[in-house]
Parts: structure tokens; C-alpha cells; sequence
């Protein structure tokens, strides 16, 4: 693909991204992304077949990024200590920063988007759903088995479940922060997630 087409095609997923988080997907037409993107129809379907095709390379590039931003934050915590358990604490107060940076509230996230519209998707997006929240708790649990390896928690955890609480707080802080319209409000969620993990690691 060329550098021309693969703009128009970016400029067509960057338009269809926005206008879904603020509309929804069954909300968002094509005509709305054509005309918003300003591109012809053939322009659209020279790139997607329909709306389903769209969805899958939209949250196909939505985990992507996000599975970089997560593994970016973790590698430069595990640069700043040794330590597995600071290390986890380092990388949240790193993901808070970034959330609490934010011009303005979270945008919304595709994940959560499109499990409120299941029934609008066929079984190859509601699969790659299920697919991105397991690779969160992939990219957690990892750290927090080696946290488990040298500390013994204050009371049995599962380290899966562990993370996949993490996952909930940033979903659920996004909810909160856009209906109250406080963009602070992710971020210290994040933050009471790392509370969370000092009282049942440290001090042990």
C-alpha cells in the first residue's frame, strides 16, 4: 500500500474511531465517517468492505496500541528498580501520570465499546474482544507472579483475578471520569489500585 492510501486509510480508522466512542457503533454510518474524513465512498470501500471490517481493524489497532503503551511503562519500570513489587508500583504510578496528562477526559475505550454492542458484531470481533482483555491480563499477571515469588500477600489471591481487577479500575475509571467530566478521576483510581497492592504486599 502506498503512503497516499495508507493516510486516507488512517485518516478513515483515526475519523471512524472518534465518532464510535462518542456515538457507538450502531450510532456511526459510513456516510458520517465519509463525509467527517473527507473522503469519497469508493475512497472507504477501496479500504473496508463494510462496517465489520472496520471494526476489526480498528480494535485490532486499538490492542496494538495499547499492548506497546503497557509494556512501554513496564520495561521503564523494571529499568528504575530490581525489586518486582516496586517495579508493578512504579508502572502504575507511570500509567497514572500518563491518564492524568490527558488534555482531556479518557476519549473511551473500543474494548468496552464494542462488548455494549455485541449484537451488532459477528464472532470474529466479539473473539478479538476477548482476546484483548485476556492480553492485559496476560501483561499484569505476569508481573504479579513475580511479585508473588518473593512476597507473601496478606491473604490468598489470585493473581489472574489480580489482574483483571487492574483492567476493571481502568474501564470503570474511564466511565467515571467521562460521566462526571473529571479527567483526574482515571487517574486516581489507578492509584487506589497501588494502594491496594501495597497493603496486601508489603510490610511482609
Amino acid at each position: 500500500m502506498g503512503e497516499k492510501a495508507q493516510n486516507t486509510k488512517n485518516r478513515i480508522m483515526q475519523t471512524a474511531e472518534r465518532i464510535i466512542l462518542q456515538k457507538g457503533f450502531a450510532g456511526t454510518s459510513i456516510d458520517e465517517i465519509i463525509a467527517q474524513a473527507h473522503i469519497t465512498k469508493g475512497g472507504f470501500f477501496y479500504h473496508f468492505k463494510g462496517k465489520n471490517e472496520l471494526a476489526v481493524a480498528l480494535l485490532n489497532r486499538y490492542l496494538d496500541a495499547d499492548d506497546v503503551f503497557f509494556k512501554q511503562l513496564m520495561e521503564r519500570a523494571r529499568e528504575l528498580s530490581e525489586d518486582p513489587l516496586q517495579q508493578m508500583l512504579i508502572f502504575l504510578k507511570l500509567l497514572a501520570e500518563a491518564m492524568a496528562e490527558l488534555p482531556e477526559t479518557h476519549p473511551g475505550c473500543l474494548v468496552a465499546a464494542f462488548t455494549y454492542e455485541s449484537q451488532q458484531f459477528d464472532d470474529e470481533v466479539i473473539q478479538k474482544n476477548k482476546e484483548g482483555i485476556l492480553s492485559w491480563r496476560k501483561i499484569f499477571a505476569e508481573q504479579l507472579t513475580v511479585i508473588e515469588h518473593s512476597y507473601q500477600p496478606r491473604f490468598a489471591t489470585d493473581v489472574n483475578e489480580l489482574a483483571d481487577l487492574l483492567s476493571a479500575c481502568l474501564e470503570g475509571g474511564i466511565i467515571v471520569s467521562r460521566v462526571l467530566q473529571d479527567r483526574q478521576s482515571l487517574a486516581k483510581q489507578i492509584l487506589h489500585y497501588r494502594d491496594y497492592l501495597r497493603l496486601l504486599y508489603e510490610n511482609q
